[in-house]
């Protein structure tokens, strides 16, 4: 059967199951089949969740800082034997996921940034210049993690179980953006300890803010100037503007397309979007989604060629979607894709103009960069 959007739908099933503590858990395997799937109990003696931290302003810059203190023990670089992303294959050691065998897992982050549950009221009493009353730091963290196999990547991921992957990150879109008090979804990757990766396990992560975070907040701020002096969207007419002047392009598709932004921050970065104006992954249509895996691992592929000598580069991949509110239609789809790796066992710190000022500075063009990504394309 065929989409109205002319593109096979996917042919997985979810379901879902709870584990010990009360989170839920849910299995996206590729191929749906008949009769109960996924049936293990999750037997490990787990308490309650954590709960939000709370969310402080910093009256200086008027961004809003997240204050997550639980997360300071959180799992870090445990052995392979050990990983808690692996399948429960030993009843001994049991896991994160109860089963003993998956394709694609979506579960709560058990040491969130962000929580549903709430405890006690907004803290108080301090100066009022130093800000409003904390807010708490409502929202969701969910883990997705790729491949039961521990040494998987997503590079290397048949065609498809990107397909799979593709619809949980639209699936969680649109279930965490019809939570009233969630203002953004963020789906990411950190791929490599030098990025700062603390579960060498294929995953990836979907933030759900309360407050739209700075970055997007900037960029919305844009857009709406953008919007008031010409009447169309920012981001659209960006892609037009790049594939018109076509320099900077490294991967056309039917429906999406790569480019190095003009003003690049990284020495190596890279933007996908789609020719369709749509506001998040859950707006995908089936055509759109079956491309999405395929052109996005391309890019992958692309990324791990770009420094002769070694076949793996750190990188960090995010999806930007509009957000929920009343802004949403300034937002438009789009991932960033990039790496600090400038050199082979060269990394780009953030160090003092960067981190202390916020003044970027590119060692390399976007030009070499796209002229290097176009060069190592297949």
């Amino acid at each position: 059967m065929q989409s109205e959007s002319g593109g096979s739908p996917w042919p997985g099933q979810v379901t879902v199951r709870e584990l010990a503590d009360g989170r839920e858990i849910r299995y996206f395997d590729d191929r749906a089949t008949d009769g109960p799937v996924h049936e293990a109990v999750d037997t490990r003696p787990l308490g309650e969740p954590p709960h939000a931290g709370e969310l402080r302003l910093d009256v200086l810059t008027g961004e809003w800082v997240t204050i997550a203190g639980h997360r300071m023990n959180r799992t870090f670089l445990p052995s392979a034997a050990d990983c808690p992303l692996d399948a429960t294959r030993d009843p001994a050691r049991p896991t994160e996921v109860p089963d003993v065998d998956y394709d694609v897992v979506v579960f709560a982050n058990r040491f969130p940034s962000y929580a549903p549950l709430v405890v006690g009221p907004a803290s108080a009493g301090h100066p009022e210049v130093l800000g409003p009353p904390d807010r708490p730091a409502t929202g969701h963290c969910d883990v997705i993690v790729f491949s039961s196999d521990h040494q998987a990547s997503v590079v290397d991921l048949p065609a498809e179980r990107l397909r799979t992957i593709v619809e949980a990150w639209a699936q969680r879109t649109a279930e965490l953006s019809a939570d009233p008090t969630v203002a953004e979804v963020f789906v990411f990757e950190n791929s490599g300890e030098e990025i700062g990766v603390t579960l060498s396990h294929p995953h990836g992560q979907v933030y759900a803010y309360p407050v739209v975070p700075p970055r997007s907040a900037q960029l919305i701020e844009r857009a709406r100037q953008y919007r008031a002096a010409t009447g169309s969207n920012l981001l659209a007419d960006v892609l037009a503007a790049e594939l018109a002047e076509r320099r900077r392009v490294v991967l056309r598709g039917e429906h999406f397309s790569a480019y190095v932004p003009r003003a690049a921050r990284w020495p190596v970065e890279v933007h996908l979007a789609p020719h369709r104006d749509v506001p998040d992954l859950a707006a995908l249509d089936d055509a759109e989604r079956n491309e999405l895996g395929g052109i996005y691992q391309e890019l992958l592929r692309r990324v791990n060629r770009f420094h002769p000598g070694i076949d793996r580069v750190p990188y960090i991949s995010g999806w930007h979607q509009a957000p929920t509110g009343e802004d949403r239609k300034l937002g438009r789809l789009h991932l960033q894709l990039f790496s600090l790796l400038r050199a082979p066992g060269k990394l780009k710190y953030l160090a003092g103009s960067e981190s202390g000022m916020g003044a970027w500075i590119n060692d390399t063009t976007p030009e070499r960069i796209a002229d290097r990504l176009r060069e190592v394309g297949v």
